[in-house]
C-alpha cells in the first residue's frame, strides 16, 4: 500500500517538474519580461522569504555579513496571512454548511418544505457570491464578517444542493425494505435515508470547501487587510510578479491540503459503504 502511494505521489509530479523545467528554461533564455513572469527561482526564493520570521533573518545575517541569497527581506507574513485565510474559511464553510444540511435534509424529505422553499432556493443560488460584495460590506463593514458572510454563502449552496439530491435518490429498494420490517418515520429517515444520503452530503462538502477558499481570496481582496487574498492584490498593486505567484502557489498547495484531508475523511467515513478495510 505504502509503495503504491508513492509510486501514485512519483506519477503525480512528472507534470510539475516537467512544467517548471520549461518554465525555468523559458525564463532562463530571456525570451520573456521577468518583471511580468519571474523565473521559478525568483518565485521560490519570494516565497522563502515571504515564510521565514523576520527576527530568524536578522539573526542569520549577523552571523554571516557576507550575506546569500537570503539576504532578501524576510517578512514572515506567510503563516499569518495563511492563518487568516484559513480561519475564515472554517468559520465561514461552517456557518454555511451548518445552515445548508438541515434545510437539505428537510427538502429532501418533505414534499411540503420543498415545494416551499425550491422556488427561492433556485432564485438565489445562480447569484454568484461576489455579487453580494457591495451588500455584505454595507451590511457588516469591513473585516471578518463580510468575508465570513461570503464564504457561508459560497459554502451553504453545494452543500444544500447535494444533500437535497442524497435524500430524494435514496434507493426506493431500501425504503420498501424498510417498510416491511415495519419501521416508522424517525427510524427510516435515521437508520435508512440518512445513511444513504452521506455520501451525497460529504460530496457536497468536498466542493463547499474548495468553493470556500476560492470565495475567501476573492473577500480579502475586498475587506480586510490580511490574508492570502489582501497580500496577493498588494503585491499587484507594487508590481510585485514573484510574490503575486508566490501567493497562489500557496492557496493552492492550501487547497491541495484541504481537499486531500476532505478526502480521507470520506474515506473513513464512508469505508462502510465502499467496502474499504482500511
Amino acid at each position: 500500500m505504502v509503495k503504491r502511494r508513492a509510486q501514485d505521489i512519483a506519477v503525480g509530479l512528472v507534470v510539475p517538474v516537467i512544467a517548471i523545467g520549461i518554465w525555468q528554461w523559458v525564463a532562463s533564455m530571456g525570451w520573456v519580461n521577468e518583471n511580468i513572469l519571474p523565473s521559478p527561482l525568483a518565485v521560490w526564493r519570494k516565497w522563502v522569504a515571504y515564510l521565514l520570521p523576520m527576527q530568524d533573518f536578522a539573526t542569520w545575517h549577523g552571523n554571516n555579513p557576507g550575506g546569500s541569497w537570503l539576504s532578501w527581506a524576510t517578512s514572515g507574513e506567510l503563516i499569518i496571512d495563511s492563518l487568516g485565510s484559513l480561519y475564515r474559511v472554517v468559520v465561514g464553510f461552517a456557518v454555511g454548511a451548518g445552515l445548508a444540511l438541515p434545510l437539505g435534509l428537510a427538502m429532501g424529505a418533505s414534499r411540503v418544505v420543498y415545494a416551499w422553499m425550491n422556488p427561492l432556493v433556485q432564485l438565489l443560488r445562480p447569484i454568484p457570491p461576489i455579487a453580494y460584495i457591495p451588500l455584505s460590506i454595507l451590511w457588516f463593514g469591513l473585516g471578518n464578517p463580510p468575508a465570513i458572510f461570503l464564504i457561508a454563502i459560497g459554502a451553504f449552496f453545494p452543500v444544500l444542493m447535494n444533500t437535497i439530491a442524497g435524500v430524494r435518490q435514496v434507493d426506493g429498494i431500501y425504503l420498501r425494505a424498510a417498510r416491511n420490517l415495519g419501521a416508522g418515520g424517525s427510524t427510516m429517515f435515521l437508520r435508512v435515508i440518512l445513511p444513504a444520503a452521506v455520501p451525497y452530503i460529504l460530496t457536497g462538502m468536498r466542493i463547499g470547501v474548495g468553493t470556500a477558499f476560492i470565495v475567501v481570496i476573492v473577500s480579502e481582496m475586498i475587506a480586510v487587510n490580511n490574508g492570502l487574498g489582501f497580500r496577493i492584490l498588494e503585491a499587484r498593486e507594487y508590481f510585485w510578479s514573484d510574490k503575486i505567484i508566490a501567493g497562489m502557489i500557496t492557496i493552492g498547495l492550501l487547497g491541495l491540503a484541504i481537499d486531500a484531508a476532505m478526502n480521507k475523511l470520506n474515506n473513513y467515513l464512508l469505508r462502510w459503504h465502499r467496502g474499504l478495510e482500511h
